[in-house]
């Protein structure tokens, strides 16, 4: 039985309240759960006690090998607990694809359009350059 350290959500519609339980991995996420090791309440300010944690347990619990989500491992690092890994994102603030791709057709439109102009351009001074010639002859 694989188990994991995660949240499950309680409070009412627009006004969320997240307990952190050891479950197994297969059990609904606000289903059955074996315990109850702390809580997170997100409504309140930054600076207040937002999440409580039952240190003993969780420690117990991780011997135990159950796996934090994420953002419980966020918690258990906060409060020093367990270690997480800094993570390097580098592309997170890149574009989309398609929207890369409409970018590339964008910039391709404007290159024809300046190739087309220039053109046109070419041609406009060619026959004004041949009359030239033909009156100096």
């Amino acid at each position: 039985m694989s188990l994991k350290i995660r949240l499950a959500r309680a409070g009412s519609k627009k006004r969320p309240y997240y307990h952190i339980v050891i479950a197994d991995a297969r059990s609904p996420r606000d289903g059955r759960f074996i315990e109850q090791v702390g809580s997170w309440n997100p409504m309140l300010p930054k600076d207040a006690e937002r999440v409580t944690l039952k240190d003993e347990r969780i420690k117990h619990w991780l011997g135990e090998g159950a796996q934090p989500t994420d953002r419980v491992l966020r918690f258990l690092d906060k409060a020093g607990i367990a270690n997480r890994a800094e993570r390097s994102n580098p592309t997170k603030a890149l574009p989309g694809k398609k929207a890369q791709e409409r970018e590339a057709e964008r910039k391709q439109r404007e290159e024809d359009a300046k190739e087309a102009a220039a053109a046109a351009a070419a041609q406009a001074e060619a026959p004004a350059a041949a009359e030239g010639e033909e009156a100096s002859a």
